[in-house]
């Protein structure tokens, strides 16, 4: 067996991560994009094609994601997919959205050194806002099953 060899980063500098859009199957590309634009302050950034799209990317400050139709879609159980949006306030945030949207939970501080919340979209992807922070947790987290 051979052993493997870990490339050198000067070797992979042309191959440098410009951005990464992650792309989500959805049943419903309208109502995505209302939530993430009206909702969450998202832009559209593609849309194609221009009438009834569907393939959108939406952009809000460095944070893009992507939403194309799947007639195969259907609501909630996306084996575990989440968006976690690091964000500067999460309890300021927190307290806009509250306003607009439901929040699935949190705010809340946990012992890795973060302030978390999420939310459900449109099609039950959960959306995790997360700032770090040096605050005293505020719950237990809980324990994997064995």
């Amino acid at each position: 067996m051979t052993e493997e060899r870990m490339p050198d980063p000067e070797e992979l500098e042309p191959f440098r991560f410009e951005r990464l859009t992650p792309r989500f199957p959805v049943s419903d590309v309208g109502a995505m994009v209302a939530f993430y634009r009206d909702v969450l302050g998202f832009e559209i950034d593609v849309r194609w094609p221009e009438e009834e799209p569907t393939f959108v990317i939406v952009q809000r400050d460095e944070a893009r994601v992507a939403f194309f139709t799947n007639e195969r879609v259907g609501t909630g159980g996306h084996g575990g997919v989440e968006l976690y949006i690091d964000v500067p306030d999460a309890q300021a945030l927190h307290d806009e959205l509250a306003q607009r949207v439901a929040i699935a939970w949190g705010p809340e501080v946990y012992s890795y050194g973060c302030r978390e919340f999420a939310v459900l979209d449109p099609e039950g992807y959960m959306v995790i806002f997360t700032e770090a922070t040096q605050d005293a947790p505020t719950t237990e987290e809980p324990v994997a099953p064995e």
